[in-house]
């Protein structure tokens, strides 16, 4: 669905509003975190993620929903399994998707915390087993270019995934992510 671009909003997403976000501090946007997630683990398709950004997850409709339904976590974007893109957060404000993590800055040749200060973060649905789909690679292809003007401090160099950044915690996007496939498409 194609809506008015505002600053922040990609126009090619549909918009759903989080709470979970606030405003960044000061400094420009100069990390792409790249994240997968499926609800329950491992099943696609439904509403779980879209629910849990929005902290409408029911704690009763899975054991593991139980777990999580207390989290106040968002991300900027989500890309389903069909390609289509939801829009939490404006990508102006913080959304709150890296946790505790970590990221070797080397243009400052210095470690990096609190990321989501200077980070926009996009969900993938998948798990670390499943291929990623030819339409969810388009349309992050297409998130990030605009990004990549958006934020003139973006480049492949810093485009990176949750789990190296939290090595100890995270494992996503996982080895079902195509790396080299995903900068082939990015080009530049």
């Amino acid at each position: 669905m194609e809506r008015t671009t505002f600053e922040g909003q990609w126009s090619s997403a549909r918009n759903v509003i989080s709470t979970n976000c606030d405003q960044r501090p000061n400094g420009e946007v100069s990390l792409l975190l790249i994240h997968a997630i499926s609800l329950p683990p491992g099943q696609f398709g439904g509403d779980a993620i879209e629910a849990l950004f929005t902290n409408q997850l029911n704690s009763q409709e899975h054991p593991f929903f139980a777990e999580i339904s207390h989290l106040r976590v968002s991300a900027h974007f989500l890309i389903r399994r069909d390609g289509e893109c939801l829009q939490f957060v404006d990508t102006d404000r913080r959304a709150w998707h890296a946790g505790r993590s970590c990221w070797l800055d080397l243009s400052r040749m210095m470690w990096r915390t609190a990321l989501n200060d200077f980070s926009v973060g996009i969900e993938l649905e998948g798990d670390d087993v499943t291929p990623f789909t030819k339409a969810q690679y388009q349309t992050l292809v297409a998130i990030t270019q605009w990004l990549m003007i958006r934020y003139p401090l973006l480049d492949k160099s810093r485009i990176t995934g949750h789990a190296h950044v939290a090595p100890l915690r995270k494992t996503d996007p996982g080895p079902a992510f195509d790396w080299a496939y995903y900068y082939q498409q990015l080009g530049t």
